[in-house]
């Protein structure tokens, strides 16, 4: 029993460690962990996981692409799941995954690729008729943010492909600023007293997210393609094949790909490039090693996460050892408090490293990090810094040892351990406060559009808000005192509040902060009650019975929702309109689509594709990008060309997009 307590606890630890790192690194761009840290911690959570198959939860790390959307961009699906890549970090592990691939294969030993990994932002990028129509980011990987009008002033990017190209074409590629471009920047932030980019993709992401997209082309942006997402007539064989396309298209497209015969090639190619690396004009993390054939890719498929015919290789990090000054504790929306490091200034891998998290009060004791130490810090993929351990023999015995908090260092509220982790247990605290709102207006929860952070301080700072319910009983003459809030934007405001009414039960379930209950979760929960009424009266069992749902995940909704905080919290937004009923349809497993493949080809005249692809998902369809023999329905509109060929040849079911629609309306 006390074994399993602690990986109960161990557990919880690693998807809130893990989830705050994806936060950091994709949202806030403010990287608080090493890449190898990353997947160290990650591959400790899988294996508890597995031997703890009870406790799984949708929204583990483990099984969601890190990231999400930003707030004042549109968020559009993918056309089809935009995943990561899993990543090794010795030559042992690559010959691992070589021979997992050819087990898969049945024993065939596939050619190989390998390409350089650009540490950039992701982005897939769409071309109708030859014209680029639409740009988005990674996201969530089943929903980007819109950026086309920011990808339109990157000079490497045509606006209009040549030569022969398919009428639908969706690549997926990274955008980077090269090292030349990010000197330059940070050379005139500098001049100007504003504060330094960390590194190259944090400079990246930064100017993608600037609505002024005249900063595109001021800082240099560029961008390569690597991969495929979707197209409507495919005749390369293999990666290879494609890229030699996609460069006579116009595309952008790396000059260094290698094929490779064998897994020593690809090794081979890896050890060489090492010494390569460092001349390039962009910043480069490690090498992509796949299976050159698409056919091959497709029967090897994907986990949840990442593609199983793709792995990429992580160079050895750079280290360098500072003096740790100081620990902030930060305090999160469910009242975590999380220690940050203050370190002098250190120099690797061409950036300054000031800061680092020391993740929880137990981690610290294991590390024995005391005030004055010297550390060894490391940078994993030459990017993100990480204390890895202390330099004892440096000691002095000056040194102060890390006390944890007695009291919260923002309300002074009583702060108590729960396992690995500190929580200020006030529920007023000011801190957990301005959080929770943050996360509740958020594009993903409610979208209240025109609720930034500076907005929710000032309200805070008011008086005018201490719960949920109380954002909905805002009046103009509430806001109008405001700083920058005129008469049209309170009206904007109190607009936006208004509609996030209606957003359903999901989306309130995802707001509200509710421990291990994020969107997946929110929407298993949507489709199998009607209403908050009907889930309040659920029992544990009942609610353990659901997809992904384990001990954890159940037992702790049922006491938030029997809590007098959480009655509290829901009767209040019933109170004051907030719709509390599930706007779901119909469950997966009544849908005429639940568990079968389909292919969309060809041009839709009266849907959009994406968005014909996200209702298929929602009613249990798996949408591919290609037809094989495990396709199960090709929808297929005008023009569908090769695609239409090779299902009437498998005996695929074809419908056009009439019937589909008719479909659908009766379902």
């Amino acid at each position: 029993m006390a074994s399993r307590n602690i990986d109960i606890g161990r557990i919880e630890e690693l998807r809130a460690l893990l989830t705050e790192a994806n936060d950091a690194y994709y949202l806030r761009n403010d990287p608080t962990m090493s890449d190898g840290e990353f997947d160290r911690l990650l591959a400790e959570l899988s294996e508890l996981e597995h031997a703890n198959p009870h406790l799984a939860d949708p929204d583990s790390p483990t099984r969601v692409v890190g990231g999400g959307t930003i707030k004042g961009f549109r968020t559009v699906p993918h056309s089809r799941p935009m995943q990561s890549i899993d990543n090794t970090y010795s030559v042992d592990d690559i010959r691992s995954w070589y021979e997992r691939v050819v087990k898969g294969l049945d024993g065939a030993r596939p050619q190989l690729t390998c390409d350089p990994k650009i540490d950039g932002v992701a982005v897939a990028i769409r071309y109708e008729s030859g014209r680029l129509s639409l740009a988005l980011t990674r996201g969530d990987g089943r929903k980007g943010d819109d950026i086309t009008a920011q990808v339109r002033r990157i000079a490497a990017v045509p606006l209009q492909l040549s030569g022969e190209f398919p009428d639908q074409l969706e690549v997926r590629g990274e955008i980077f600023m090269p090292v030349d471009s990010f000197d330059r920047v940070n050379q005139q932030r500098e001049a100007d007293g504003e504060p330094l980019f960390a590194n190259a993709r944090n400079a990246t992401a930064g100017t993608l997210k600037s609505l002024d997209t005249s900063v595109v082309s001021k800082r240099g942006l560029d961008c390569i393609v690597h991969g495929l997402g979707d197209i409507s007539d495919l005749e390369a064989e293999g990666y290879g094949d494609f890229i030699t396309n996609v460069k006579s298209w116009g595309l952008p497209a790396s000059d260094l790909v290698q094929p490779c015969e064998s897994i020593d090639d690809a090794v081979a190619a890896i050890q060489e490039f090492d010494t390569q690396r460092h001349g390039l004009p962009y910043a480069v993390d490690g090498m992509v090693v796949r299976v050159d054939g698409f056919q091959q890719q497709e029967s090897l498929g994907s986990t949840s996460k990442a593609p199983r015919w793709c792995v990429a290789y992580k160079y050895p990090a750079e280290q360098g050892q500072t003096r740790l000054l100081s620990v902030q504790w930060q305090v999160g929306k469910n009242g975590t408090l999380t220690p940050r490091a203050t370190m002098e200034a250190v120099a690797l891998a061409g950036t300054t490293v000031q800061h680092a998290t020391l993740h929880n009060i137990e981690e610290i004791r294991r590390k024995d990090i005391r005030v004055g130490d010297q550390v060894l810090v490391e940078k994993a993929g030459e990017i993100i810094p990480q204390v890895v351990a202390v330099v004892e023999s440096s000691r002095t015995g000056d040194e102060l040892a890390i006390q944890p908090p007695e009291r919260c260092p923002e309300c002074n509220g009583q702060v108590e351990q729960e396992g690995p982790k500190l929580y200020c247990i006030n529920p007023e605290c000011p801190a957990q406060l301005r959080e929770r709102i943050a996360w509740f207006v958020g594009r993903d929860q409610m979208d209240i559009d025109g609720l930034g952070e500076k907005v929710v301080d000032q309200l805070i700072e008011a008086g005018l808000i201490r719960h949920f319910a109380d954002l909905y009983r805002l009046k103009e003459d509430d806001l109008l005192p405001l700083e920058r809030m005129g008469s049209q934007s309170v009206r904007n405001l109190l607009a936006a509040i208004e509609a996030s009414k209606s957003r359903g039960l999901a989306r309130v379930l995802a707001a509200v902060g509710i421990r291990n209950i994020g969107r997946s979760a929110s929407r298993t929960l949507a489709a199998e009650f009607k209403d908050y009424e009907s889930l309040h009266e659920a029992s544990i069992e009942a609610l353990q019975s659901l997809p992904d749902f384990g001990e954890i995940t159940a037992g702790v909704l049922h006491e938030f929702l029997h809590s007098p905080m959480g009655q509290e919290v829901f009767d209040g937004l019933e109170e004051v309109g907030v719709s509390l009923i599930s706007e779901a349809g119909p469950s997966a497993g009544e849908s005429p689509f639940a568990g079968k493949t389909i292919v969309i080809t060809g041009t839709l005249e009266s849907t959009d594709r994406r968005e014909l692809t996200g209702r298929l998902e929602s009613m249990g369809a798996k949408v591919a990008g290609s037809v094989s023999a495990k396709t199960d329905l090709l929808i297929a509109g005008e023009k569908a060309g090769s695609k239409l060929s090779k299902a009437e040849s498998l005996g695929v079911e074809v419908w056009d997009e009439r019937k589909l629609l008719e479909v659908i309306g009766s379902a």
